[in-house]
């Protein structure tokens, strides 16, 4: 039970304890009320019945009533007591926990699962999905686990009292339940598509915003405004349907239970008419039958809102249940020498990238990766540093397969400077700070210098210091660029990835770039993605790689009197 409870609604075990305590606690003060009563009733009819016959024995009864209603007070105090905390306090710690459980997840999952995931939805699972606990837990599934437990018990003491009158009461409960679990699949799918539709909502704001220039530099207000109202107009439809199914289906649930009342109302008063049941029996039967059916109406409504629910706490599963990227947390090769032996890479089942790709980039010298558009170079250069795990094959480096060594250990060991540069909302010296945590600013202002930032740095207002908007949006794309590269020459890391790193920069920059580049690979491992010949003319060794195949190999004068890609990729560019 506990397993399928934490599983269910991805908890922790810390989580999924707290659950189980306010479910109990739930239980517990239901059935103190009605216990009251029973007690009560019970006492009553023994204090009646000793009364007319041994007049002696009252006063024992009326010691053990006053004993059992002052220990049900206690109960119910330490019930609502434990309830409250439990469901009320406790669950905001799961919630935390959620979240900080999932930030640290992701970190171990493969880029290949962002790829696949919208950012917007990601964002929304972390902040908003998470928080789903704490209304999901403190007013719902310990009242519904709590409400069932309570009623079970209850059916089972009254049957004790009369079958007849608890089945009377009861028989309306498997009807309604029946309703329910024939409505669920609906109610279920019905969740799921408004949740869909909100986080599609989401995604088209978040894609308006960051394409605004190009909305607006193509006349597209109109049709992005008409894309979302139409939208809206679905939202309100799906919402309307999400009100509507779920309260007719609970009103027409309420209904059948109010049966069961009137059915065991009539059935008890010919028993009395008959002489089959006593006055005290039907009165306790009378007076249960208007309490023994709120813990369950309040858990029908609960329902409705973990259905609800549900769609959030399975993406928070989702995540939590993708196979992590592990490995060992000790990374000491022989070298730096990146192997690739044979292997098979695929974004998509039964689609191919990579096809029994096989080269060696040696410590100490440039690998150049070259190719048409397309061909596998930058998952190549990726793969190198385990962003994904490959199908087929063996990446090694030093000797060393590194699907079994831990990414972020592993990439320790790299200094990579994308094509597509990303920064923060901070100051430039923040952003280059990034490649080194604790790097002094003398040493960031070196990198800076040697990437060849002053030159913009200085025109800013506050200098180094100055904020450069999100994802740099003040600079220039040459600029961001530089910025990028300074992080990976402060990094300093044996394995250096290049992926088109000069492409924004303008041939007196890249020239000056290149100088003190050459100064960071010194003894390093260094792979180089660029379309600019002149960039890996000077390569030790260039890989050409076509339709996901190493097609040619070796350096640019054999390539070139081979006369096959490279040779003809080398002629267009000089030519042109």
């Amino acid at each position: 039970m506990k397993e399928r409870l934490q599983r269910k609604y991805a908890l922790s075990n810390e989580g999924v304890n707290d659950l189980i305590k306010g479910i109990i606690s739930s239980a517990l003060l239901n059935l103190s009320v009605m216990l009251t009563m029973m007690v009560s009733f019970t006492f009553l009819k023994q204090y009646v019945d000793e009364f007319l016959g041994n007049v002696s024995e009252v006063h024992f009864l009326l010691i053990h009533f006053i004993a059992i209603i002052i220990a049900i007070i206690i109960l119910m105090y330490f019930a609502a007591r434990n309830d409250c905390r439990k469901c009320f306090t406790k669950v905001y710690d799961e919630s935390a926990r959620s979240r900080i459980f999932l930030a640290e997840k992701l970190k171990t999952l493969p880029l290949s699962y962002f790829g696949k995931k919208d950012i917007a939805d990601l964002s929304a699972t972390m902040l908003s999905d998470a928080a789903t606990y704490e209304l999901m837990f403190a007013n719902s599934a310990p009242k519904i686990y709590g409400g069932l437990i309570s009623i079970s018990i209850m059916f089972i003491l009254l049957l004790n009292f009369d079958y007849r009158l608890t089945i009377s009461l009861f028989w309306a409960l498997p009807v309604t339940f029946l309703l329910f679990i024939l409505s669920k699949k609906r109610m279920s799918k019905l969740n799921k598509e408004t949740f869909d539709m909100k986080r599609s909502i989401l995604g088209d704001f978040q894609e308006g915003l960051d394409l605004v220039q190009e909305i607006k530099a193509y006349n597209r207000e109109k049709y992005f405004i008409n894309k979302l109202n139409k939208k809206f107009d679905q939202d309100m439809k799906l919402k309307m349907k999400l009100e509507l199914i779920p309260g007719t289906i609970l009103n027409i649930s309420f209904s059948i239970l109010r049966l069961g009342m009137i059915t065991m109302t009539v059935y008890g008063a010919y028993l009395i008419i008959n002489n089959e049941v006593d006055l005290f029996t039907y009165l306790l039967f009378l007076i249960i039958s208007g309490m023994v059916f709120n813990p369950i109406t309040k858990a029908f409504s609960d329902m409705a809102i973990v259905l609800y629910l549900e769609s959030a706490v399975e993406r928070v599963r989702e995540i939590k249940e993708m196979p992590s990227q592990g490995g060992r947390t000790e990374f000491r090769p022989n070298n730096y020498d990146i192997v690739f032996k044979n292997v098979n890479f695929s974004y998509e089942d039964g689609v191919n990238v990579l096809k029994d790709v096989s080269f060696t980039a040696k410590q100490g010298e440039i690998t150049a990766l070259v190719g048409p558009s397309g061909g596998g170079k930058t998952t190549v250069a990726k793969l190198s540093a385990r962003f994904w795990d490959i199908q087929g094959g063996k990446i090694t480096i030093g000797d060393v397969d590194i699907s079994e060594i831990e990414p972020e250990r592993l990439l320790e060991k790299f200094s990579i400077v994308f094509q597509d540069v990303m920064l923060f909302n901070s100051s430039v010296m923040e952003n280059i700070r990034l490649g080194r945590e604790g790097a002094t600013d003398k040493e960031v202002r070196r990198a800076a210098r040697l990437a060849n930032c002053d030159e913009f740095v200085e025109n800013l207002a506050e200098g180094y210091d100055t904020l450069i908007g999100e994802n740099g949006a003040k600079l220039s794309g040459g600029e961001r660029q530089r910025i990028s590269i300074a992080r990976a020459l402060l990094k300093d890391a044996p394995i250096i990835l290049l992926d088109e790193s000069t492409s924004s920069l303008d041939a007196e920059n890249e020239s000056k770039i290149q100088a003190s580049i050459s100064e960071l690979i010194k003894d390093k491992t260094v792979l180089i993605i660029a379309h600019r010949m002149r960039t890996v003319i000077g390569a030790d060794k260039i890989v050409v790689i076509k339709d996901g195949k190493v097609v040619e190999s070796g350096n640019s004068k054999e390539l070139i009197e081979l006369d096959g890609v490279f040779a003809n990729m080398y002629k267009m560019q000089i030519e042109n």
